[in-house]
C-alpha cells in the first residue's frame, strides 16, 4: 500500500488522503458535506492522473526510442491517483447513503 502511495505521487495522494480523513470527520460533524468532499477527492485524483499522463508524454517526446514496457509502466502508475480518488468517492457515497433517514 505504501509503494502505491509513493508511486502515485506524494502531492496528489496526500491531498486525497486528507480528503478521506475529512470524509470521516464530516460524517460525524457535517453529514451534508460527505458526498461533496468525495467528489472533490475524485476530481483531485483525475487531475493528478492527467498531470502524470502529461509527464509521460513529455518524457516520450524527448526520448522517442523508449521501449513499450517503460511506457506502459508509466501509464499504469498514472492511474493510481484516479483509482484512489474513485475509492474515496465510493466510500463517501456509501457513508451518505447510510446516513440518510429511512422511511
Amino acid at each position: 500500500m505504501i509503494t502505491l502511495f509513493i508511486e502515485g505521487g506524494y502531492l496528489g495522494m496526500s491531498i486525497i488522503t486528507i480528503l478521506l480523513t475529512l470524509v470521516f470527520f464530516a460524517a460525524w460533524k457535517a453529514p451534508a458535506w460527505v458526498e461533496n468532499i468525495g467528489k472533490i477527492a475524485f476530481a483531485v485524483g483525475l487531475i493528478s492522473c492527467f498531470v502524470g499522463v502529461r509527464q509521460v508524454l513529455d518524457y516520450l517526446s524527448s526520448n522517442p526510442d523508449t521501449i513499450l514496457s517503460v511506457t506502459y509502466r508509466g501509464l499504469k502508475v498514472t492511474l493510481i491517483p484516479a483509482i484512489y480518488g474513485a475509492i474515496v468517492y465510493v466510500i463517501s457515497l456509501a457513508i451518505s447513503i447510510f446516513q440518510k433517514p429511512r422511511l
